[in-house]
């Protein structure tokens, strides 16, 4: 007996440990990118950084949104960046009659993209890839069409820059945007029938149906979310930019590399949409981390390229991700937030 106290006594720090690095493991590495650019780094934390940082970050939070909902469920929507992107010329052409209707013509194209998807892959059962891989490439098609393979210049007699200019507490719009869509999300994962839903879902969908869980619309439902919010996100992009069809290249990767790295399972059924936030800032503060790198002039530093930079931030997120996997495997499992 004897022999069991040091172990007996080290359990309630391992049964509090545990679960914290298991559920909160991108924070901790936020956190610690955070402070060491902090102290590497010259305004790094400054307002202007931060502010800039966030909106330019607002785009892909919508984006991941959509996507974790569409992960909880047990699928993958590989269209949202080309989506979006389809949304942003949209939105471009439409910005002349003012901010509303352009907006609301994006988001009603991500609408219409998001139940073509959902409407087929709960139909006819066929693998989430194959579907949303599919409309990938018709989204891409019809952007180049619509657009006449040119970039579409947004109204700025219309104010459409407004949308991306306007501040309100020294936050941009789309920041604010994104801010409360996590927010709801949030809210509606934990707290409603349809968060539960697609908890359910995810997690075993033959289960779910015999409980009497809608399965079919509740796909229905998280691709057509996806899609409106990949519209919103294209709204939020044509004006910090303009209606480019050739942007997006890889916005679904970055989506889900965000989803994966806040903890959720990519076979569904277990997430958060916080952690997700998380995931999303912790992208956009690697790669600004990458940017002040190649300006640093006080010291010995590395000049990373475009491509290196990619490389970086993906080895990064794969060290999160294998980190956050074997914590999964210990004993008490992953935890639900």
């Amino acid at each position: 007996m004897a022999h069991d106290a040091p172990s007996i006594a080290a359990d309630p720090r391992k049964r509090i440990v545990g679960p914290v690095l298991r559920s909160q493991g991108a924070l901790i590495a936020l956190l610690l990118v955070l402070v060491f650019g902090a102290l590497r780094y010259d305004h790094f934390l400054g307002a202007e950084n931060a502010g800039f940082l966030l909106g330019s970050t607002a785009k892909f939070g919508l984006l991941a949104i959509g996507m974790a909902f569409v992960i909880l469920s047990g699928g993958i929507d590989l269209s949202v960046g080309t989506v979006a992107v389809l949304a942003s010329v949209v939105a471009a052409q439409l910005s002349p009659h003012g901010i509303a209707p352009a907006i609301a013509g994006a988001v009603a194209v991500g609408l219409a993209f998001g139940l073509v998807n959902g409407f087929v892959i709960a139909r006819f059962r066929l693998m989430p890839f194959v579907v949303t891989l599919c409309t990938f490439m018709a989204a891409r098609g019809l952007a180049l069409v619509v657009s006449g393979r040119e970039t579409v210049s947004i109204s700025y007699e219309a104010g459409y820059d407004q949308l991306a200019e306007s501040a309100w507490l020294g936050l941009t719009l789309p920041t604010w945007i994104m801010l409360a869509a996590f927010a709801l999300g949030a809210l509606m994962l934990r707290y409603s029938r349809f968060g539960r839903a697609v908890l359910a879902v995810g997690g075993n969908e033959e289960a779910a149906r015999l409980m009497g869980v809608p399965a079919a619309r509740v796909k229905m439902a998280v691709y057509a979310l996806s899609g409106a919010l990949a519209g919103l996100a294209g709204a939020i992009l044509a004006a910090q930019t303009s209606g480019s069809p050739t942007e997006g290249t890889g916005w679904e990767l970055v989506a889900i590399a965000a989803v994966v790295v806040g903890g959720t399972r990519l076979s569904g059924g277990q997430g958060s949409v916080l952690n997700t936030l998380t995931g999303v800032l912790l992208l956009a503060v690697i790669l600004n981390l990458i940017n002040f790198e190649n300006g640093y002039t006080s010291g010995p530093h590395l000049s990373l390229g475009s491509y290196w930079q990619t490389v970086v931030r993906g080895g990064f997120l794969l060290a999160v991700v294998l980190l956050q996997a074997r914590l999964a495997h210990r004993p008490g499992g992953p935890v639900r937030t």
